[in-house]
């Protein structure tokens, strides 16, 4: 047998080793990503493990599919009828080919996990976000305060923080032993959903204060969203809440009617007669509520 033909024997048997091997791996992370959000039993750790790690392990899965995909597609003609014994340019077409294949799935699912998933990542993230809480020292099912209820268990700092959405609170309580477990999220700096094409892509790029109240501290926040894409962009309107926590004590009875805490966003637009339309967004009723009481025409020009 030629040199050629005991490296193509060689080069086939890496090939397919190879192929398992790489496919084996991309089967392994998943499997182990998966196991180990399974063996997290603290809902709020599930959050955030999912939150940081799923699209980082998806895509060295398939990164490593891709690979074995690659190799593969080098086996192409290696069955001895078609006597490829002899390396000649069908060699590096095929190893392009290989390549090229490799390339595509990596790419493609890049592009899946990096547009397309985040919608069904944010699902799954609600779901572990508003899984009803018990409380390991007494075994009881704690309840999810809503947004006035909570501010009462919210230092100044912590009120700040979700004024300008930069940081969101949920506050669980055990009502027959009065304990609070508060857990800390990212608000508005992670990614939104983008009206134009749906996926959850739009980020802030920007922040300005539009107006300022007599002493000087923010009033209205002005923040700017570009979606990474379809690079649609649009700005939105926060209004800063002056209240304190005391404002918010007689609230308890009527906030337990309803639970809003699971509504993604609400949008309010608002046409002028001299102005047009313009458009505001709220990730909650209760700041919709705000903006809507302290809302006027003349102070606020569309």
């Amino acid at each position: 047998m030629s040199d050629s033909g005991t490296f193509l024997q060689v080069w086939y048997v890496a090939m397919i080793i190879g192929g398992i091997l790489a496919c084996s791996v991309g089967v392994i992370i998943f499997l182990v990503h998966n196991f180990r959000v399974s063996v997290i039993k603290d809902f709020k750790e599930k959050y955030d493990y999912i939150n940081l790690n799923e699209i980082k392990w998806y895509k060295l899965a398939f990164t490593a599919i891709g690979v074995g995909v690659g190799l593969f597609i080098n086996l192409y003609g290696s069955d001895p009828a078609n006597r490829l014994n002899t390396i000649g340019v069908w060699f590096f077409v095929r190893l392009f080919f290989g390549i090229a294949g490799a390339t595509l799935v990596a790419y493609v699912s890049g592009l899946i996990l990096e547009f397309y998933y985040p919608t069904r990542l944010n699902e799954k993230l609600k779901k572990w976000r508003y899984m009803p809480r018990i409380n390991p020292k007494t075994g009881n099912k704690m309840r999810l305060l809503s947004e006035e209820e909570e501010d009462v268990h919210l230092d100044l700092g912590r009120q700040a923080e979700e004024n300008i959405f930069s940081v969101d609170y949920d506050v669980w309580i055990d009502e027959k032993t009065n304990e609070v477990k508060i857990e800390k999220y990212q608000g508005h700096l992670t990614a939104l959903r983008c009206n134009n094409c749906g996926f959850y892509t739009m980020r802030v790029v920007k922040e300005e204060v539009a107006q300022v109240n007599e002493d000087g501290s923010p009033k209205e926040i002005l923040k700017h969203y570009r979606c990474s894409y379809c690079k649609n962009v649009r700005a939105t309107a926060f209004i800063v809440s002056r209240k304190e926590s005391d404002d918010y004590k007689e609230l308890k009875e009527m906030s337990k009617q309803r639970n809003t805490k699971n509504v993604d966003m609400i949008r309010i637009e608002i046409h002028s007669i001299l102005s047009g339309k313009k458009f505001y967004e709220f990730p909650s009723v209760e700041q919709a509520k705000k903006f809507l009481e302290n809302f006027d025409s003349d102070k606020n020009p569309q």
